[in-house]
């Protein structure tokens, strides 16, 4: 059974993004094809959270190869567009320190239905523990989901937690687990 969301989503406006692609890119360094983040919608920083969102296209790199007739997002990729939410979130709000994040790894993955072109894939993180040590460490518990125009085709839910590390003669890296 999956995990509570992080955040009733039905109330946060998904149609005034706090950050658009633009804003992301002055925070986060991924371009491109690795770039996962379309929008950030909501930050709450009593809590330490943060929802954003990619909106899937039939343009998406992994479309004509994952899988032929029935392209599915890899896992992978849902992974690093967590990752790339709570990266963001610790680079904006200055939690690690250092001039670099990166991802390092994932802990109890759980997928719990295809993710497909034309949705938006909405994910939600929040900061569960920070370090501040001579290699600073920070984890997140996320969660996401997906919508698309025709309710209940695409529907995913996945809960990882991000952990973060740096000292100051080498990088940062976010390790990332899923809980069930």
């Amino acid at each position: 059974m999956p995990a509570p969301p992080l955040y009733d989503l039905s109330k946060i406006d998904f149609s005034r993004p706090l950050f658009d692609i633009e804003a992301i890119r002055r925070v986060n360094p991924q371009r491109n094809q690795m770039e996962q983040l379309t929008a950030i919608v909501y930050v709450d920083r009593e809590k330490d959270g943060i929802v954003g969102y990619k909106d899937l296209t039939d343009e998406e790199f992994w479309v004509t190869g994952h899988m032929p007739d029935f392209p599915l997002m890899p896992g992978v990729v849902m992974c690093e567009a967590a990752a790339q939410l709570a990266g963001f979130y610790a680079r904006k709000f200055g939690l690690l320190g250092g001039d670099f994040i990166g991802f390092g790894g994932m802990d109890e993955i759980r997928f719990r239905a295809p993710v497909v072109p034309n949705c938006r894939l909405i994910l939600l993180a929040r900061l569960i523990d920070l370090r501040q040590t001579a290699a600073p460490n920070s984890t997140f518990r996320a969660s996401s989901t997906t919508r698309s125009s025709s309710p209940g085709i695409c529907w995913a839910s996945q809960s990882p937690a991000t952990r973060g590390s740096a000292s100051p003669s080498r990088p940062k890296v976010l390790q990332r687990g899923i809980d069930p």
